[in-house]
């Protein structure tokens, strides 16, 4: 058990570093600042390989959310750091994910963003920097309360905007650069 928890203490670990140095360092998402520093942000790890553990975790968090003042827990991080290695798979446990939501009728309560250290949008290549803007060091899903999400974006000027800008940020990073910022998984 002890061998667990070190583990889960570990993915947690890397995945703040990455949200302090990637999405908030390089001001990838303009949300993420305030949830951080108001500690508003829970990260929940499941240890086992198998997808269905996964989902089962995910319904779990999504009920604590149900019941959890926003002021207290805003968001949660579910990292999953033996599930879905490759990519392709991680998309299928994330259309999973997604009709878990549909059939529990809480899609319009819950929004879901994933990440993945292998994540690649549709029509680039691997190594295409755009690509990095959803890298994280671990298999992530991300359950946001729709009604913040759109708040938030009612007060920011240009949504739209974030993607290319991020865009444009990490081409200018390259691939190295981003590199240089030291979020590799330690749990292999």
């Amino acid at each position: 058990m002890e061998d667990g928890r070190a583990q889960a203490q570990l993915v947690i670990e890397d995945t703040q570093a990455w949200v302090m140095k990637a999405v908030i360092g390089l001001g990838l998402c303009p949300f993420a600042h305030a949830v951080h520093v108001k500690q508003q942000i829970k990260y929940a790890v499941c240890l086992s390989s198998r997808e269905d553990d996964v989902l089962s975790l995910l319904e779990t968090e999504l009920a604590f959310l149900q019941v959890t003042d926003p002021a207290h827990t805003q968001t949660t991080l579910l990292m999953a750091p033996h599930c879905v290695p490759e990519f392709l798979d991680f998309n299928a446990l994330v259309k999973a994910a997604l009709q878990r939501l549909k059939r529990l009728k809480l899609r319009d309560v819950f929004q879901l963003a994933h990440f993945h250290p292998r994540y690649q949008f549709a029509g680039t290549e691997a190594d295409d920097p755009e690509n990095l803007s959803n890298r994280a060091p671990y298999p992530t899903l991300h359950l946001l309360r729709a009604q913040s999400v759109e708040a938030a974006i009612d007060v920011h000027p240009n949504v739209d905007d974030i993607y290319l800008k991020n865009i444009a940020l990490l081409k200018s990073m390259g691939l190295e650069g981003y590199q240089a910022l030291g979020l590799d998984a330690r749990l292999k």
